[in-house]
């Protein structure tokens, strides 16, 4: 989200909001198609490994049309206290799940590789999807802590007036400042701990396996890999609050260009990470994909051959 919209003239925030508005539509069809390949193929359904990517991808669509909303919402309207915190009510939750679905994954991961013979009693559906609802009673827990010193610190009239929509804007007491830290640092540590532990076993395993199994502990391992990638630049959310004061502080002019870029380095494009380092590299997804639009191709082609073929042999049978 984008926090300096008041200091932009009419062609600036236009420019911007086209910008988010634009990289967001390109990256939610590009995450739509996972999507959309997932539900038409019951292969993937029935898999736990696919059911915690796919929550992921749309964990990432919702967190993106919300960041993008929301944007443009402050641009062109203020926002009271009740709306701005149903939105935040979706919104804070989102931004915070990737990180533990990422570590999710990882152990699933390190459960087919290390212990295949319990993969499929431990790694059912059933238990993915109540990860999934672990995961979000978690992220949403921090949330109702943090309205509940809101209304225990803030006056009446903060209540009824309009605010600036914007986390650090609303929960904005030392209370929250120090209840922000302690949960942010928890999640992390837990999530760059599980990492480490997952992609060390799995390294071990797949030196002392042999064929396949060390081709599969490999893939595994680079896996986890990126997931460590990704959660780094989920941290950018989390550090690009101090890099901004810097970059502003030496170029105080460009204020809304550097709060612009960081939004969209941390908040718009790392939503398009999920599907490229997944998707892509995942064989079936990968095939699925491809079959299914080369599909659409081919019966697209079929279709206009067959309204062109007649009105050429109607010309071979006039001449």
């Amino acid at each position: 989200m984008n926090s300096s919209t008041h200091h932009d003239s009419l062609h600036d925030a236009y420019t911007k909001n086209f910008i988010s508005f634009s990289l967001g539509c390109f990256i939610n069809v590009v995450n739509g198609a996972f999507v959309y390949i997932y539900f038409k193929n019951q292969v993937f359904q029935r898999d736990p490994r696919y059911v915690l990517y796919i929550h992921l991808v749309i964990n990432d669509m919702i967190l993106l049309t919300l960041s993008v909303l929301l944007q443009i919402i402050m641009y062109t309207t203020a926002l009271r206290f009740t709306p701005c915190c149903i939105l935040m009510f979706i919104l804070i939750p989102t931004s915070k799940i990737s990180p533990l679905n990422l570590a999710a994954m990882a152990v699933e991961r390190y459960i087919a590789v290390c212990r295949p013979l319990h993969h499929a009693q431990i790694c059912t559906v059933q238990r993915a999807y109540a990860l999934i609802a672990l995961i979000w009673g978690v992220s949403v827990t921090p949330f109702f802590t943090d309205l509940f010193i809101l209304l225990a610190t803030q006056p009446p009239s903060f209540f009824s007036g309009t605010i600036i929509c914007y986390p650090s804007y609303v929960f904005n007491t030392p209370y929250h400042k120090t209840h922000s830290v302690v949960v942010q640092v928890l999640r992390f540590s837990f999530v760059f701990l599980t990492l480490i532990i997952t992609y060390l076993k799995i390294f071990c395993a797949a030196r002392a396996a042999s064929g396949s199994n060390q081709a599969s502990a490999r893939n595994a391992r680079n896996t986890i890999l990126l997931h460590g990638v990704q959660l780094l630049i989920c941290m950018l959310s989390y550090i690009s609050p101090f890099i901004n004061i810097i970059l502003v502080a030496i170029s105080p002019r460009n204020t809304t260009k550097i709060l612009f870029g960081s939004f969209l380095l941390t908040g718009v494009l790392p939503r398009l990470l999920s599907p490229l380092i997944y998707g892509v590299r995942d064989k079936k997804f990968s095939s699925h994909i491809r079959l299914h639009f080369c599909r659409k191709c081919h019966s697209s082609v079929e279709k206009r051959v067959n309204r062109t073929g007649p009105r050429r042999g109607s010309k071979r049978e006039f001449d």
